[in-house]
């Protein structure tokens, strides 16, 4: 379980050297792939040696666990992550991440410390920036890496043109991470004209534009579109300094009666904030994402980057869902199969009786599934679901039919063992042998099986034979009566088993119907929660143009307002084509089960074509 999860110590998540470049480590993928609760996950970057780690073992609850150093050195190399339970999302995971300090001058590589701040956008819900003194334009050169976003990041595999690119950039809100601002050894008073102001109204401030055009200008601008546009969700704390200068070079070990009681406040006010307010790191159509699915989502990151590719937000979906997607079949498989072996006590009464007791399990299996599964594809695995929980109910029919038969032999055997001895002391070899005969084989005629009857055919020619008191003619009467009864034993047989296909076809459409009706209930779901995703964004635009337009930036506002008129047509498109795009997936879904229950009926198998 992933409760159980100790990590005493953070281990390194992604491993950055001048030698292999970025290499996603497997101690790091193997304590994430137990991690199946969803994550939170907290990343910090920032300048090195602007107490970065402190602040991470803070929220890890610890004193100790993220190497802080106390030289000018950068300690901190590639990404490092600690998993810890969360203190008040019960089922979370809580994942840190601490990331290598950007500007390191030994390192000399602007181009490296890029990556390493895409991969904690990508990867992170919460991104907490670090900076030293104040948010000045110092602090906004510093992070100049956000400008680069939208070239290092593509939104959706092989924009047509740089247009394409720029519309995409415009959708990085629906993608990024919650934003705070963490100031340390913060001196100054937070006042503006004379009055007080909150810590998030001086980031905001901070935040505004200059109006202008000249080069520098756009310079100042920049990075403050960017965070604006980027990050919806944004949070500012600033922290007095901690200790006294000899102080800081073991900050960890000092106790809190050590420690400037003000900054231990704002720490504590900052650790509960992230606790409480950081959401769940979630992909496209709001799946929240688990450790092992965190985990895949850095493989792929860095495969693309150190291939030379800019990752890639939908393929890195599309990647992540096929794997997550092929889990979820065969979780729900082996939870139907365990639910049978669990409940099917075999033989049954009755065929109808073990239907019924696959539906119910079919059902719990197929609730897992559309929990677990995405809606990439989904038509395609729920459809090699419905082949193999077929596979598996057809097993357990005919062990049924198996068990049935041992039984009902077993019963014949004990019925029968009496008119065994009086076959062998003769008790039929008398007149009228025949009628007695077939008055004892009446008596067992309710348990009797076509089979056993087929055996006891010529015993009772024999018997009949012999029978002295019937003449020629009686006997042949007799044989042809029981041709007729032996008919009609047969016709009945035929017309049970008839019966039985009935039950299991309607099973089959009763199966196909079900199934369609959780895929479209899944899908009008995922439908509806990315439409609200899209107006959140479109809000988020409108409050953007709004500013623009009080602070009298009418071009921009402009500019904001035709995207706004984009972004609602497409709105628009997507919510009309919802219920033709539904239906189209359902389709799909039902003439697969056709094709799987076509071939089950005609004894072939089912073999399952998949989308390309």
């Amino acid at each position: 379980m992933a409760s159980r999860i100790l990590m005493p110590v953070p281990v390194c998540l992604i491993e950055n050297s001048q030698r292999k470049g970025l290499v996603v480590q497997q101690e790091a993928l193997q304590v994430l792939s137990k991690v199946t609760q969803p994550v939170v996950v907290v990343a910090i970057a920032g300048l090195y040696r602007t107490g970065k780690s402190y602040l991470m073992n803070r929220l890890a609850r610890q004193r100790k666990g993220f190497s802080l150093g106390s030289s000018v050195q950068s300690h901190t190399k590639g990404i490092w992550m600690w998993c810890v339970p969360h203190p008040c999302k019960p089922g979370h995971t809580l994942v840190l991440l601490d990331t290598e300090g950007l500007g390191d001058v030994e390192k000399g590589n602007n181009k490296n410390d890029t990556w390493i701040f895409v991969l904690t956008v990508l990867l992170s819900s919460t991104l907490i920036y670090n900076c030293k003194g104040t948010i000045d334009q110092q602090a906004m050169d510093q992070l100049h890496y956000v400008v680069k976003l939208s070239e290092h990041i593509n939104l959706k595999a092989a924009p047509e043109k740089s247009e394409d690119e720029l519309k995409d950039s415009e959708k990085f809100v629906l993608f990024f991470p919650t934003f705070v601002w963490a100031v340390r050894d913060f001196t100054l008073r937070l006042e503006l004209n004379g009055k007080k102001i909150s810590e998030d109204e001086y980031l905001e401030n901070a935040l505004k534009l200059k109006a202008g055009s000249s080069p520098e200008i756009e310079r100042y601008n920049q990075p403050r579109e960017c965070i604006r546009q980027f990050f919806p969700g944004r949070k500012c704390f600033v922290f007095d300094p901690p200790a006294s200068k000899k102080d800081l070079d073991h900050l960890e070990e000092l106790q809190d009666d050590e420690i400037d009681p003000e900054f231990l406040q704002q720490v504590e006010k900052f650790c509960s904030h992230i606790w409480e307010k950081s959401p769940p790191k979630t992909v496209r159509g709001g799946h929240f994402v688990t450790g092992n699915m965190l985990g895949k989502l850095a493989e792929t990151y860095v495969k693309a980057i150190e291939s030379g590719a800019v990752p890639c937000l939908e393929s890195a979906v599309v990647a992540l869902a096929e794997i997550e997607n092929t889990a979820a079949v065969k979780a729900a498989v082996t939870l139907y199969q365990d639910l049978m072996k669990q409940r099917a006590k075999l033989p049954t009464e009755t065929v109808q009786e073990l239907l019924e007791l696959h539906t119910k399990c079919e059902q719990e299996a197929l609730k897992l599934f559309m929990a677990w599964a995405f809606d990439d594809d989904i038509c395609y695995f729920q459809a090699d679901l419905l082949r193999q929980v077929q596979q598996v109910k057809e097993k357990f029919c005919t062990d049924n039919e198996q068990a049935s038969r041992v039984k009902c032999e077993a019963a014949l055997k004990d019925l029968s063992q009496d008119m065994e001895r009086r076959i062998r002391d003769g008790a039929y070899s008398v007149p009228g042998g025949y009628e007695l005969f077939k008055g004892d084989e009446q008596a067992l005629a309710d348990a009797v099986l076509q089979e056993f009857l087929q055996r006891r055919q010529a015993v009772a020619k024999v018997i009949l034979k012999a029978d002295v008191s019937l003449t020629e003619k009686d006997k042949e009467l007799k044989s042809e009566q029981d041709r007729r009864e032996r008919a009609e034993q047969e016709r009945e047989v035929q017309r049970k088993k008839q019966a039985e296909d009935k039950q299991k076809l309607q099973d089959q459409l009763r199966s196909s119907e079900e199934h369609s009706v959780w895929l479209r209930k899944k899908l009008e779901k995922s439908c509806a929660k990315q439409l609200e995703e899209h107006q959140r964004m479109m809000s988020h635009k409108s409050k953007e143009e709004s500013e623009l337009l009080n602070d009298g930036f009418f071009e921009k506002a402009t500019h904001m307002q035709l995207v706004n008129s984009r972004l609602e047509q497409e709105y628009c498109t997507t919510k009309n084509n919802v219920t033709s795009w539904i239906d189209i997936m359902v389709k799909i879904l039902l003439d697969l089960a056709v094709v799987i229950f076509r071939h089950w009926r005609s004894g072939s198998g089912a073999s399952l074509p998949h989308s390309s």
